[in-house]
Protein backbone atom coordinates (compact mmCIF):
# COMPACT_ATOMS: atom_id res chain seq x y z
CA UNK A 1 0.00 0.00 0.00
CA UNK A 2 1.53 3.34 -1.07
CA UNK A 3 1.50 6.59 0.89
CA UNK A 4 -1.65 7.93 -0.77
CA UNK A 5 -3.53 4.71 -0.12
CA UNK A 6 -2.42 4.79 3.52
CA UNK A 7 -3.73 8.33 3.88
CA UNK A 8 -7.05 7.37 2.32
CA UNK A 9 -7.40 4.33 4.54
CA UNK A 10 -6.60 6.39 7.63
CA UNK A 11 -9.17 9.02 6.58
CA UNK A 12 -11.85 6.34 6.33
CA UNK A 13 -11.01 5.09 9.82
CA UNK A 14 -10.96 8.59 11.26
CA UNK A 15 -14.43 9.18 9.79
CA UNK A 16 -15.63 5.96 11.37
CA UNK A 17 -14.26 7.10 14.71
CA UNK A 18 -16.11 10.40 14.37
CA UNK A 19 -19.28 8.35 14.04
CA UNK A 20 -18.44 6.66 17.34
CA UNK A 21 -17.85 10.03 18.99
CA UNK A 22 -21.26 11.21 17.78
CA UNK A 23 -22.88 8.01 19.08
CA UNK A 24 -21.35 8.54 22.51
CA UNK A 25 -22.28 12.22 22.64
CA UNK A 26 -25.87 11.38 21.71
CA UNK A 27 -26.03 9.23 24.85
CA UNK A 28 -24.23 11.75 27.03
CA UNK A 29 -22.57 9.45 29.55
CA UNK A 30 -21.61 5.81 29.83
CA UNK A 31 -20.47 3.02 32.10
CA UNK A 32 -18.07 0.76 30.20
CA UNK A 33 -17.45 -2.90 30.93
CA UNK A 34 -13.67 -2.63 30.95
CA UNK A 35 -11.44 -5.69 30.60
CA UNK A 36 -8.37 -3.80 29.42
CA UNK A 37 -8.39 -5.71 26.15
CA UNK A 38 -7.99 -4.13 22.71
CA UNK A 39 -11.67 -3.30 22.23
CA UNK A 40 -12.70 -1.99 25.65
CA UNK A 41 -9.47 0.01 26.03
CA UNK A 42 -10.10 1.77 22.71
CA UNK A 43 -13.76 2.39 23.53
CA UNK A 44 -12.92 3.80 26.97
CA UNK A 45 -10.30 6.20 25.62
CA UNK A 46 -12.60 7.49 22.85
CA UNK A 47 -15.39 7.89 25.41
CA UNK A 48 -13.19 10.00 27.68
CA UNK A 49 -12.24 12.21 24.74
CA UNK A 50 -15.85 12.51 23.57
CA UNK A 51 -17.63 12.93 26.90
CA UNK A 52 -15.02 14.01 29.44
CA UNK A 53 -13.85 11.97 32.42
CA UNK A 54 -16.77 13.11 34.60
CA UNK A 55 -19.22 11.33 32.29
CA UNK A 56 -17.40 8.02 31.92
CA UNK A 57 -16.78 5.17 34.32
CA UNK A 58 -14.82 2.08 33.24
CA UNK A 59 -15.57 -0.89 35.48
CA UNK A 60 -13.38 -3.97 35.82
CA UNK A 61 -15.15 -7.14 36.92
CA UNK A 62 -12.56 -9.10 38.91
CA UNK A 63 -12.78 -12.80 39.62
CA UNK A 64 -10.67 -15.96 39.55
CA UNK A 65 -11.31 -16.25 35.81
CA UNK A 66 -9.85 -12.82 35.03
CA UNK A 67 -6.12 -13.05 34.16
CA UNK A 68 -3.79 -11.02 36.34
CA UNK A 69 -1.88 -9.81 33.26
CA UNK A 70 -5.12 -8.46 31.84
CA UNK A 71 -5.83 -6.62 35.09
CA UNK A 72 -2.39 -5.00 34.93
CA UNK A 73 -3.00 -3.93 31.32
CA UNK A 74 -6.37 -2.45 32.22
CA UNK A 75 -4.96 -0.45 35.14
CA UNK A 76 -2.07 0.79 32.99
CA UNK A 77 -4.38 2.09 30.25
CA UNK A 78 -6.64 3.74 32.81
CA UNK A 79 -3.70 5.49 34.45
CA UNK A 80 -2.02 6.64 31.24
CA UNK A 81 -5.15 7.90 29.51
CA UNK A 82 -7.08 9.38 32.44
CA UNK A 83 -9.88 6.82 32.30
CA UNK A 84 -11.86 6.77 35.57
CA UNK A 85 -11.86 3.14 36.69
CA UNK A 86 -13.59 1.13 39.37
CA UNK A 87 -13.10 -2.52 40.32
CA UNK A 88 -16.08 -4.70 41.21
CA UNK A 89 -15.70 -8.25 42.49
CA UNK A 90 -17.81 -10.81 40.65
CA UNK A 91 -18.48 -14.33 41.85
CA UNK A 92 -19.57 -16.37 38.86
CA UNK A 93 -17.74 -19.44 40.18
CA UNK A 94 -20.23 -19.58 43.06
CA UNK A 95 -22.98 -20.20 40.50
CA UNK A 96 -23.16 -23.99 39.96
CA UNK A 97 -24.54 -23.42 36.47
CA UNK A 98 -21.35 -21.58 35.54
CA UNK A 99 -18.98 -23.90 37.42
CA UNK A 100 -20.42 -26.94 35.61
CA UNK A 101 -19.05 -25.39 32.40
CA UNK A 102 -21.90 -25.95 29.94
CA UNK A 103 -21.65 -24.67 26.38
CA UNK A 104 -23.48 -21.50 27.45
CA UNK A 105 -21.12 -20.89 30.39
CA UNK A 106 -20.46 -17.32 29.23
CA UNK A 107 -24.14 -16.49 29.61
CA UNK A 108 -23.94 -17.05 33.38
CA UNK A 109 -20.67 -15.11 33.64
CA UNK A 110 -22.04 -12.10 31.80
CA UNK A 111 -25.32 -12.29 33.70
CA UNK A 112 -23.33 -11.97 36.91
CA UNK A 113 -21.29 -9.08 35.53
CA UNK A 114 -24.11 -7.03 34.07
CA UNK A 115 -26.38 -7.65 37.05
CA UNK A 116 -23.82 -5.70 39.06
CA UNK A 117 -22.91 -3.05 36.50
CA UNK A 118 -26.39 -2.06 35.29
CA UNK A 119 -27.60 -1.00 38.78
CA UNK A 120 -24.25 0.73 39.35
CA UNK A 121 -24.76 2.81 36.22
CA UNK A 122 -28.19 3.87 37.45
CA UNK A 123 -26.82 4.77 40.88
CA UNK A 124 -24.08 6.87 39.25
CA UNK A 125 -26.53 8.65 36.95
CA UNK A 126 -24.90 7.30 33.80
CA UNK A 127 -27.11 7.08 30.73
CA UNK A 128 -26.07 3.69 29.38
CA UNK A 129 -23.94 0.61 29.87
CA UNK A 130 -21.69 -0.38 26.96
CA UNK A 131 -19.29 -3.17 26.17
CA UNK A 132 -16.44 -3.60 23.70
CA UNK A 133 -18.01 -6.22 21.42
CA UNK A 134 -16.98 -5.60 17.82
CA UNK A 135 -18.45 -6.49 14.43
CA UNK A 136 -16.33 -9.65 14.13
CA UNK A 137 -17.88 -10.98 17.32
CA UNK A 138 -21.30 -11.09 15.70
CA UNK A 139 -20.30 -14.12 13.62
CA UNK A 140 -18.86 -16.15 16.52
CA UNK A 141 -20.57 -18.25 19.18
CA UNK A 142 -21.04 -15.83 22.08
CA UNK A 143 -23.79 -16.79 24.53
CA UNK A 144 -22.75 -13.87 26.74
CA UNK A 145 -24.33 -11.54 24.19
CA UNK A 146 -27.78 -12.72 25.29
CA UNK A 147 -27.06 -11.70 28.85
CA UNK A 148 -25.90 -8.29 27.66
CA UNK A 149 -29.14 -7.85 25.70
CA UNK A 150 -31.23 -8.84 28.72
CA UNK A 151 -29.56 -6.14 30.82
CA UNK A 152 -29.82 -3.48 28.11
CA UNK A 153 -26.08 -3.33 27.45
CA UNK A 154 -25.19 -1.58 24.20
CA UNK A 155 -22.34 -2.48 21.85
CA UNK A 156 -21.45 0.63 19.83
CA UNK A 157 -18.37 -0.86 18.15
CA UNK A 158 -20.41 -3.75 16.80
CA UNK A 159 -23.37 -1.52 15.97
CA UNK A 160 -21.17 0.83 13.94
CA UNK A 161 -19.34 -1.97 12.17
CA UNK A 162 -15.87 -1.71 13.72
CA UNK A 163 -13.76 -4.82 13.02
CA UNK A 164 -10.96 -5.97 15.30
CA UNK A 165 -8.38 -4.97 12.69
CA UNK A 166 -9.84 -1.45 12.48
CA UNK A 167 -9.86 -1.11 16.26
CA UNK A 168 -6.22 -2.18 16.42
CA UNK A 169 -5.24 0.37 13.77
CA UNK A 170 -7.19 3.19 15.41
CA UNK A 171 -5.63 2.23 18.74
CA UNK A 172 -2.19 2.43 17.13
CA UNK A 173 -2.97 5.89 15.74
CA UNK A 174 -3.99 6.97 19.25
CA UNK A 175 -0.82 5.59 20.80
CA UNK A 176 -2.62 2.99 22.88
CA UNK A 177 -0.28 0.21 24.04
CA UNK A 178 -3.08 -2.31 23.55
CA UNK A 179 -3.03 -2.07 19.75
CA UNK A 180 -0.69 -5.08 19.51
CA UNK A 181 -1.92 -6.81 22.63
CA UNK A 182 -2.86 -10.48 22.19
CA UNK A 183 -6.48 -11.38 22.81
CA UNK A 184 -7.03 -12.54 26.39
CA UNK A 185 -10.46 -14.03 27.07
CA UNK A 186 -11.30 -15.31 30.52
CA UNK A 187 -9.27 -18.23 31.80
CA UNK A 188 -12.34 -20.48 31.84
CA UNK A 189 -12.21 -20.51 28.05
CA UNK A 190 -9.20 -22.85 28.32
CA UNK A 191 -11.26 -25.59 29.99
CA UNK A 192 -13.34 -27.92 27.77
CA UNK A 193 -17.10 -27.73 28.11
CA UNK A 194 -18.38 -30.23 30.65
CA UNK A 195 -15.18 -30.10 32.72
CA UNK A 196 -15.88 -28.21 35.92
CA UNK A 197 -14.33 -24.77 36.34
CA UNK A 198 -12.48 -24.47 39.65
CA UNK A 199 -10.12 -21.83 41.04
CA UNK A 200 -7.30 -24.39 41.18
CA UNK A 201 -7.65 -25.27 37.49
CA UNK A 202 -7.76 -21.61 36.54
CA UNK A 203 -4.61 -20.92 38.54
CA UNK A 204 -2.77 -23.78 36.81
CA UNK A 205 -3.69 -22.48 33.37
CA UNK A 206 -2.71 -18.93 34.27
CA UNK A 207 0.62 -20.05 35.77
CA UNK A 208 1.42 -22.16 32.70
CA UNK A 209 0.72 -19.30 30.30
CA UNK A 210 2.80 -16.92 32.42
CA UNK A 211 5.66 -19.44 32.33
CA UNK A 212 5.47 -19.55 28.53
CA UNK A 213 5.54 -15.76 28.37
CA UNK A 214 8.68 -15.86 30.51
CA UNK A 215 10.32 -17.87 27.70
CA UNK A 216 9.81 -14.86 25.41
CA UNK A 217 6.79 -16.20 23.52
CA UNK A 218 4.71 -13.30 22.22
CA UNK A 219 1.41 -13.05 20.40
CA UNK A 220 -1.64 -15.22 20.96
CA UNK A 221 -1.08 -18.36 22.99
CA UNK A 222 -3.29 -20.68 25.01
CA UNK A 223 -2.77 -23.50 27.45
CA UNK A 224 -5.84 -25.72 27.09
CA UNK A 225 -6.66 -27.77 30.18
CA UNK A 226 -7.24 -31.52 29.72
CA UNK A 227 -6.73 -32.91 33.22
CA UNK A 228 -3.06 -33.74 33.72
CA UNK A 229 -2.43 -32.87 30.04
CA UNK A 230 -1.84 -29.31 28.88
CA UNK A 231 -2.41 -28.69 25.17
CA UNK A 232 -0.35 -25.69 24.11
CA UNK A 233 -1.35 -23.45 21.22
CA UNK A 234 1.32 -21.01 20.02
CA UNK A 235 1.34 -18.53 17.13
CA UNK A 236 1.47 -20.71 14.00
CA UNK A 237 4.77 -19.21 12.85
CA UNK A 238 6.43 -20.12 16.16
CA UNK A 239 5.47 -23.79 16.32
CA UNK A 240 8.40 -25.09 14.26
CA UNK A 241 11.17 -23.68 16.43
CA UNK A 242 9.60 -25.10 19.61
CA UNK A 243 9.72 -28.61 18.14
CA UNK A 244 13.53 -28.67 18.30
CA UNK A 245 14.54 -30.99 21.20
CA UNK A 246 16.15 -28.35 23.44
CA UNK A 247 13.34 -25.85 22.87
CA UNK A 248 10.66 -28.50 23.37
CA UNK A 249 12.18 -29.44 26.71
CA UNK A 250 12.19 -25.81 27.84
CA UNK A 251 8.55 -25.49 26.83
CA UNK A 252 7.63 -28.73 28.60
CA UNK A 253 9.41 -27.72 31.79
CA UNK A 254 7.74 -24.29 31.79
CA UNK A 255 4.25 -25.76 31.53
CA UNK A 256 5.02 -28.62 33.92
CA UNK A 257 6.04 -26.07 36.56
CA UNK A 258 2.35 -25.14 36.78
CA UNK A 259 1.41 -28.69 37.77
CA UNK A 260 0.79 -30.48 34.46
CA UNK A 261 2.41 -33.90 34.13
CA UNK A 262 1.96 -34.10 30.34
CA UNK A 263 2.39 -31.39 27.72
CA UNK A 264 1.38 -31.51 24.05
CA UNK A 265 2.13 -28.86 21.45
CA UNK A 266 -0.72 -28.36 18.98
CA UNK A 267 0.94 -28.41 15.55
CA UNK A 268 -1.73 -26.19 13.98
CA UNK A 269 -0.90 -23.34 16.31
CA UNK A 270 -3.25 -20.92 18.00
CA UNK A 271 -6.90 -20.99 16.95
CA UNK A 272 -9.38 -18.71 18.64
CA UNK A 273 -12.31 -20.72 19.95
CA UNK A 274 -10.76 -24.14 19.35
CA UNK A 275 -12.60 -25.52 22.38
CA UNK A 276 -15.85 -24.39 20.77
CA UNK A 277 -14.98 -26.77 17.95
CA UNK A 278 -14.19 -29.61 20.37
CA UNK A 279 -17.41 -28.84 22.22
CA UNK A 280 -19.46 -29.06 19.06
CA UNK A 281 -20.81 -25.50 19.16
CA UNK A 282 -18.80 -24.38 16.14
CA UNK A 283 -17.65 -26.23 13.04
CA UNK A 284 -14.26 -25.79 11.40
CA UNK A 285 -12.96 -27.31 8.18
CA UNK A 286 -13.08 -31.13 7.91
CA UNK A 287 -9.27 -31.23 7.78
CA UNK A 288 -8.98 -29.46 11.13
CA UNK A 289 -8.70 -32.55 13.33
CA UNK A 290 -6.44 -32.26 16.40
CA UNK A 291 -2.79 -32.62 15.49
CA UNK A 292 -0.43 -32.63 18.44
CA UNK A 293 3.13 -33.51 19.32
CA UNK A 294 4.39 -34.29 22.83
CA UNK A 295 6.62 -31.49 24.08
CA UNK A 296 9.71 -33.48 25.00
Amino acid sequence: MDHEQNRNAEAVLREKERGLVLWLRAHGSALIGFSGGVDSAYLACVAVDALGSANVLAVIGKSASYPEAQWAAARDVARRFAVPVLEVDTDELADPRYAANPTNRCYFCKSELWSRLAPLARDCGLACVVDGSNADDLSDYRPGARAASEWGVLSPLAELGFTKAEIRELSRLRGLPTWRQPSAPCLSSRIPYGTAVTPERLRRVEAAEAALRSLGIEGDLRVRYHGDLARVELPAGDVGRWLAPDAAERLRAAVASAGFSRVALDLRGFRSGSLNVLGGVRTDRPDAAPNEAPAA
